[in-house]
């Protein structure tokens, strides 16, 4: 297939050649990351779709980690729902077929750093939509959809953000992860089994500074934190 956006051709273009390099040097790969997929981004950049960046263990950080953002931009943290997979995707996967290769879904945390303003995707994908860190939970096999998770945002003990919808945002996850891959196969990649694809932010990203602790919550899958020095 191909996408008809000339700026997502080029921007997939530079974030893959990005990941090529990290990986000459020895990161191993971990999967993806979508942004900028609530309908408010996409009209915004003008985009059809979501935009797709990777992720690598590079950028792994296990559950409570210490992480030093005093030298970010601009420091945000989404919590998110994360999607495993099992099986290799094709090109032209089906939403039948996506669903069928999820081994499950866990909580994940992105942590971010807008470091220049969100304006073009190009841009956006060729800095990898913006990645530092990620965190993921325990993956849940008992589910494969979002339909029944919430999320909950705390900061140092209080509740900040809510959802009990957080597909509103983020987009049926299985038809982000379709796209995810349909972006890939037009940009000569595909999904891989082992693979995990964190599916954007379920309550709107949220600026964070050192000092703080941040508990995400997106019961039943369980809870992740992280502290901000």
């Amino acid at each position: 297939m191909s996408v008809a956006d000339p700026r997502l051709t080029r921007g997939m273009r530079a974030m893959l050649a990005r990941r090529a390099e990290r990986l000459e040097a020895g990161e191993r790969p971990l999967g993806w990351k979508v942004g900028f997929g609530s309908a408010a981004a996409i009209e915004a950049l003008g985009t059809d779709r979501p935009l797709v960046g990777f992720l690598g263990d590079g950028a792994l950080l296990g559950d409570g980690a210490t992480v030093a953002i005093g030298s970010w931009t601009s420091p945000m943290l989404e919590p998110e729902i994360a999607v495993h997979l099992d099986a290799d995707l094709e090109e032209g996967a089906s939403w039948n077929e996506v669903h069928a290769a999820v081994r499950g879904l866990s909580a994940a945390i992105e942590l971010a750093d807008v470091d220049f303003a969100p304006s073009d995707p190009e841009t956006i994908l060729a800095g990898n939509i913006y990645n530092r860190h990620v965190v993921l939970g325990p993956v849940d096999t008992s589910r494969s959809r979002g339909e029944d998770v919430s999320g909950r945002l705390l900061r140092n003990g209080a509740l900040v953000a809510a959802t009990d919808r957080p597909e509103d945002l983020t987009g049926e996850i299985i038809e982000v992860v379709r796209l995810t891959g349909e972006l890939l196969a037009a940009s000569g990649e595909r999904l891989r089994a082992g693979e995990v694809v964190i599916t954007g932010s379920v309550v709107p990203p949220f600026a964070v500074s050192p000092g703080e602790t941040i508990v995400a919550e997106l019961p039943p899958l369980g809870s992740l934190s992280v502290t901000l020095d």
